[in-house]
């Protein structure tokens, strides 16, 4: 209907985003979307799926070292925590102390907690992080997979 409200670059809609995003910075991030998902911007974003036979959690953190990245799994909860640095530009020699004009990029502590299932089995999990994506594996327990039955 009103197509260069959204596609105009000083757009109404741009500010309608800026304005949201510099209340997000005073008052804290916003309310989450639902009971099982963080505020906007929360850093990791995460995905949470399962397949018939495990929980699968993709959480997308780029630019971190993986051995810098805790998972654990106590009591039901998956925690991942780390740190990311800061990436500002570094001043070359002579030049004083850097100008930073935005920053977008998430730096700093961060740590997320996902709930899982009753039927996952914490003894059997695999982590790898790839790509600035860290996957996290967890088998579901033998008894709480389908069974085919035959009838006779």
């Amino acid at each position: 209907m009103y197509e260069s409200l959204w596609s105009f670059p000083g757009g109404l809609m741009g500010e309608f985003d800026r304005l949201r995003r510099e209340l997000d910075d005073v008052f804290g991030a916003g309310a989450p979307a639902s009971i099982r998902s963080a505020a906007p911007g929360a850093f990791p974003a995460i995905n949470v799926g399962h397949t018939p036979s495990s929980v699968e959690v993709y959480a997308f953190a780029p630019g971190i070292d993986p051995a810098k990245i805790d998972v654990v799994l106590d009591r039901g909860v998956l925690t991942i925590s780390g740190e990311r640095p800061a990436a500002a530009p570094a001043p070359t020699e002579g030049e004083g102390k850097a100008n930073v004009y935005s920053r977008e990029r998430f730096a700093g502590s961060f740590k997320r907690a996902i709930s899982l299932p009753d039927d996952a089995d914490p003894a059997r999990v695999n982590a790898t992080y790839r790509d600035g994506v860290l996957q996290v594996s967890i088998a579901r327990r033998e008894e709480a997979q389908p069974k085919r039955i035959t009838v006779q």
